[in-house]
């Protein structure tokens, strides 16, 4: 019996102490949710900026058309795939691969792949997705910008030398605190809506601004800046997704924990309890034998006038 209750103890023990971890990981992760959160708002007006510079470049020269049709010259796709390099995320990875693997199959050309996330990439290898690289996720906010510096310059080196034309982004965006959903964007080439949906923009004042330099380098400058936002966007959005996910593993995680805890100690205390009674038991036992007589004579008695009989 002792075996059994000590047994009990190391176990409520263990995992009293796993749930300590569980909880911490969750707070960390929902402190992580909001940081990445709010980057992506912080990026709003930056990106509306130029948004606004690149409408007035459209509406002017056709050096956005010509750069664009120079793009088109080759079937050859990059795409990005976001994932994460750390488990626990429950199905946060899966989904954005499964995701990537459909869309890219059904595009004509011979994709090549960028995997952010040891996970992920896994995943994209067992698929048999031709990578071209791998990334380290970001573990904090100010770690995004140098990784989107390098995957614009690997884009950018492979699409001059030919080797790529096409860039697709594939990432989780939150959809709330808990839950997300797999998207895309095709950052090149440009796409013909998007450009005359900019170059329609009204100009917020009545001051119409003037290129100044010339439109090519200024179209071109523009672009890169789109291209660092919309990867920045992508990557926060994705390291939101992945912490809402793991917030919502812990959780189930601290869910089962605590229906184990209460069964643990449930069946601790019926053992304790049966342990008890079983002593009570024995030791009326013993008190009901002794005064039966069952133990034996009884011992002699004395009285005052002969003594003991």
């Amino acid at each position: 019996m002792s075996d059994t209750t000590a047994s009990l103890r190391r176990k409520i023990s263990s995992a009293g102490d796993l749930q300590s971890v569980v909880r911490t990981m969750k707070a960390l992760a929902a402190s992580s949710i909001g940081q990445y959160e709010q980057s992506v708002r912080a990026l709003g007006d930056y990106y509306r900026t130029v948004e606004l510079g690149l409408g007035v470049c459209f509406r002017g020269a056709g050096s956005a058309a010509s750069m664009t049709d120079a793009i088109r010259q080759t079937d050859a796709i990059g795409a990005v795939v976001f994932g994460s390099d750390q488990g626990l995320v429950g199905q946060f990875n899966d989904v954005v691969a499964d995701y990537a693997i459909k869309t890219l199959v059904a595009l004509p050309g011979k994709p090549q792949v960028w995997a952010v996330g040891e996970r992920v990439q896994a995943r994209l290898e067992d698929a048999g997705l031709p990578l071209a690289g791998l990334f380290t996720v970001p573990s904090s906010v100010k770690a995004i910008t140098p990784l989107v510096g390098q995957i614009l310059v690997e884009s950018e080196a492979r699409r001059r030398h030919g080797e790529m034309v096409e860039l697709h982004l594939f990432y989780n965006r939150p959809t709330s605190k808990a839950s997300y959903e797999p998207v895309t964007q095709r950052l090149l080439p440009l796409d013909e809506t998007w450009r005359r949906d900019l170059a329609e923009l009204p100009w917020p004042t009545k001051n119409l601004p003037e290129i100044t330099g010339g439109d090519t380098e200024t179209l071109g400058a523009l672009i890169r800046e789109y291209l660092f936002v919309s990867l920045f966007r992508a990557c926060a959005e994705s390291l939101a997704s992945e912490n809402a996910s793991r917030l919502a593993a812990m959780q189930r995680a601290d869910k089962n924990i605590d229906e184990l805890l209460e069964d643990l100690s449930g069946t601790f205390h019926r053992l304790r309890q049966s342990g008890i009674d079983e002593e009570l038991f024995d030791v009326i036992s013993g008190f009901e034998a002794l005064t039966n007589g069952q133990l034996g004579p009884a011992p002699p008695k004395f009285s005052p006038e002969n003594g003991f009989t």
